[in-house]
């Protein structure tokens, strides 16, 4: 009988993220998520053959997590505006809240290896991207800014903060609603 796993695959990637966050896209290496979680680095390319793979792993399941709120923010109500609000607003919550993971939506797969993934992450990061992509084509605001409203503006304002590892602003909420309001309601 195999020996139970003392690391599970999240326990590994909260390291990568860790790392990520305190010390760049560059500290996310095998031997660095192994020596932060205690563990042999066996225990790390037993679940991550490569360190392209444990890059596209930190980064699936971070937009997975952060998706999931994001695409029923879109959705959650009737007026355009205010599912628009509720959107932006929710990138700020969720950043607040997961401030290892908003480091790694921040920085964007590119400082992840990204060309390097496997062909089954680059494919399930496209199925996530569609999703998006198709919460946000039932809106007849125009697409730019609509992206602007729900996705530059508030990542812009919590950028700073999570660059120089502060806490986001309760005040950051109200500066990208009133930014989405204004760039919906002129559609």
């Amino acid at each position: 009988m195999p020996r139970p796993a003392r690391y599970s695959k999240d326990d590994l990637l909260d390291a990568a993220a860790a790392l990520l966050a305190t010390e760049g896209p560059a500290a996310v290496a095998m031997a660095g998520v192994a020596r932060a979680v205690g563990a042999p680095s066996g225990s790390v390319y037993h679940r991550f053959p490569t360190r392209a793979a444990l890059c596209g792993a930190l980064w699936l399941r971070t937009e997975e997590r952060f998706q999931a709120g994001f695409v029923a923010a879109l959705g959650s109500g009737i007026d355009e505006v205010e599912r628009c609000v509720a959107a932006a607003c929710y990138v700020v919550t969720w950043c607040r809240a997961h401030p290892n993971d908003a480091q790694v939506l921040v920085l964007g797969p590119g400082a992840l290896d990204m060309a390097e993934w496997p062909d089954s992450v680059r494919e399930r990061r496209g199925e996530l991207q569609r999703t998006v992509g198709a919460a946000m084509a039932g809106f007849t605001a125009d697409p730019d800014r609509l992206r602007a409203a729900v996705v530059d503006v508030p990542v812009g304002v919590i950028r700073r903060h999570l660059v120089a590892r502060q806490t986001i602003p309760a005040s950051a909420e109200a500066i990208v609603e009133d930014c989405a309001r204004a760039l919906i309601a002129v559609c």
